[in-house]
């Protein structure tokens, strides 16, 4: 165990799209840690994320919903955990538009009950820690010019981003009111293999495959910061053990891209890898109507947690963007299984704690 401290960690959202990479991070590389998943699996949660690593006998997978607040209160009794990763959460921009409570229920009620039953074992671990994972949209939108730090005031403009950015006041609060111990973190846009088709980059690439519309907002000059899922887990690893206590560390990709000319980089990789004529999906491109409440820009700057904890990127975008287009092609089958929701009954009784 290399001189490993045993210790139980959960994380929550462990089978969805970022979470399954922290959990597989986690479990190959702390083989002292007992890890336990804790995942509703809603549409975008997968246990065929895992495959690879569910047998591993440090890892244990437990169906449950954190806004249900007695089976929180008795996972944390039984297993004593010595500390808990947040991701667990609503995320599409466009669902919070259509069912905003949903987003109310997970993300901050469902954040309070991880709060009230990490205060109770943090009365009697000194070594606990809180780590709660959000994102870089509840900081609003940038113009042309300028970063995110940790020290930009919050300004969220969607439902999404009003709950995360709820849920982050909240994990704040209990540690000036109750001296709970924690860390967050604020990410940029991820992606890479995995990732739910509902997002830009899988969804382009299964619509290509398919010789589907492109849909892309507005005049598709809305600008994203890419962070390659892997590098996300990286430093979520790098914070949990060694972010100092009661601060924030901005994790971003330093990849800017307008939508539109992401849509068109990927119809040119896509076109050679298909063996398509050059500018062949490129016609797919299809200008749609702008969601409400639509931030032109966002951009992070990530020096605090390269100057503090010594974490970068380790792809470029284009490296990235290769893989992950290359994984999608090697899993056609999984992208039909989560396109189709025909998995989810596969997968009703395969979970065990």
């Amino acid at each position: 165990m290399g001189g490993q401290v045993q210790k139980n960690i959960l994380i929550t959202g462990g089978a969805g799209f970022i979470g399954s990479h922290v959990v597989r991070r986690f479990v190959t590389k702390y083989r002292a840690y007992r890890i336990y998943n804790l995942d509703a699996l809603t549409y975008a949660g997968n246990l065929e994320n895992l495959k690879d690593v569910e047998n591993q006998p440090n890892y244990s997978f437990i169906k449950g919903d954190i806004t249900d607040v007695d089976m929180i209160n008795a996972l944390f009794d039984r297993h004593k955990f010595d500390g808990v990763i947040h991701l667990a959460a609503e995320s599409h921009v466009d669902r919070s538009i259509t069912d905003p409570l949903s987003f109310v229920k997970t993300n901050v009620l469902g954040t309070v009950n991880l709060l009230n039953a990490s205060l109770e074992i943090a009365k009697n671990n000194q070594q606990f820690k809180y780590y709660h994972i959000s994102t870089d949209e509840v900081y609003g939108t940038l113009g042309n010019t300028g970063l995110f730090s940790e020290n930009s005031p919050y300004n969220p403009n969607s439902p999404y981003s009003a709950s995360k950015a709820s849920s982050d006041h909240f994990v704040r609060a209990y540690g000036e009111t109750y001296g709970l111990p924690y860390v967050i973190s604020n990410c940029s846009n991820n992606y890479g293999p995995n990732q739910f088709p509902e997002k830009l980059i899988p969804l382009f690439i299964n619509n290509i495959i398919h010789n589907k519309p492109l849909p892309v907002y507005g005049d598709g000059n809305y600008t994203r910061d890419w962070l390659y899922v892997k590098d996300h887990a990286e430093a979520i690893d790098l914070v949990f053990h060694s972010g100092k206590l009661g601060e924030t560390f901005n994790i971003g990709g330093g990849n800017e891209w307008k939508n539109i000319d992401l849509a068109k980089m990927l119809c040119r990789i896509m076109d050679v890898k298909l063996g398509r004529q050059e500018g062949q999906s490129e016609q797919l491109i299809t200008f749609v109507k702008d969601r409400p409440g639509h931030d032109l820009r966002y951009a992070i700057d990530a020096s605090k947690i390269e100057n503090e904890l010594g974490w970068r990127p380790s792809v470029t975008f284009q490296e990235g963007l290769d893989r992950t287009i290359d994984w999608y092609f090697e899993n056609r089958e999984w992208l039909e299984h989560v396109t189709s929701g025909d998995y989810k009954d596969y997968y009703k009784t395969q979970y065990q704690e």
